[in-house]
């Protein structure tokens, strides 16, 4: 397996590129996929433009969830699992035999539906992958805490208890946690998997800026249910139906002139499934 070296060193020679904007910084070619006899997904091909937040939207069961996460490979921890077609992470084939999952993951980081911290201390949950990558002395780990909770907009709240429990914390707090997990080990594509689906508005809100402030120093891609969040925050949206892209492009463009009948049809608020038949 490769080691981290390569894959920063992919990283370097890839960044004139992603500010040029010449590059994708991931890109599904031809995907398909499945598990056991089932395909979820084929066809799949699209761009994911660096610096930028890309909503994946659709009704349930069409297969945003699988493409999300078969981004960072999440999906080869299932026994029954197969794909076909290449993703390109800096225009590298994710699923080389050099490239270390673990080392893609850092690349690519995930943040799940609903909140999951580990149990540990608070200050522990964030600094987790710096310390399992060995990215940083032990000495400097309660800055790292800092800096990330502070980056997340949770340090005022949890400063004078960096270790208690992260379950003590309120749901929504906890996905900021968790988003600073995600941040601690710098990732250049970071994942979100319905961030805000168990959170109360103002739990969304706090998320929804963050996710905003990010770029486009990382590229975002997210899953939502909910359309109207997809349009305030998104730059570009995919639409997928029973596992198949509808379309895709800039976000303004496939709500207010989209080329497709059944995605206006879908983005109109119409969101029965059976519009997309």
């Amino acid at each position: 397996m490769v080691r981290e070296a390569s894959w920063s060193d992919a990283r370097a020679a890839s960044t004139g590129a992603r500010r040029e904007g010449t590059a994708a910084t991931m890109s599904a070619r031809d995907v398909r996929l499945g598990f056991g006899s089932v395909t979820v997904m084929e066809d799949i091909t699209v761009d994911l433009p660096p610096g930028s937040i890309t909503a994946l939207v659709g009704p349930s069961g069409s297969g945003k969830t699988t493409f999300l996460r078969s981004l960072n490979r999440m999906n080869d921890k299932v026994r029954s699992f197969w794909r076909e077609g290449e993703i390109l992470l800096d225009g590298r084939e994710i699923h080389g035999r050099d490239v270390d999952p673990l080392v893609l993951r850092r690349r690519v980081g995930m943040v799940f539906q609903r909140p999951n911290p580990f149990p540990m201390s608070i200050q522990d949950n964030v600094v987790a992958g710096v310390r399992a990558h060995r990215m940083a002395r032990r000495s400097a780990m309660r800055d790292i805490a800092e800096t990330r909770l502070a980056e997340v907009g949770l340090w005022s709240a949890v400063a004078d208890r960096l270790d208690d429990s992260p379950f003590r914390l309120s749901g929504g707090q906890q996905q900021l946690l968790c988003l600073a997990r995600a941040l601690a080990v710098e990732p250049e594509v970071l994942l979100l998997d319905e961030p805000t689906s168990s959170l109360d508005p103002r739990s969304t809100e706090a998320v929804e800026e963050l996710v905003r402030r990010l770029t486009p120093g990382i590229t975002v891609v997210v899953v939502t249910h909910n359309l109207a969040q997809a349009r305030r925050l998104s730059d570009n949206t995919v639409l997928f139906y029973q596992g198949r892209l509808v379309e895709s492009g800039p976000t303004s463009q496939l709500f207010d002139r989209p080329s497709r009948p059944e995605t206006a049809r879908y983005l109109g608020g119409d969101a029965d499934p059976a519009v997309l038949a």
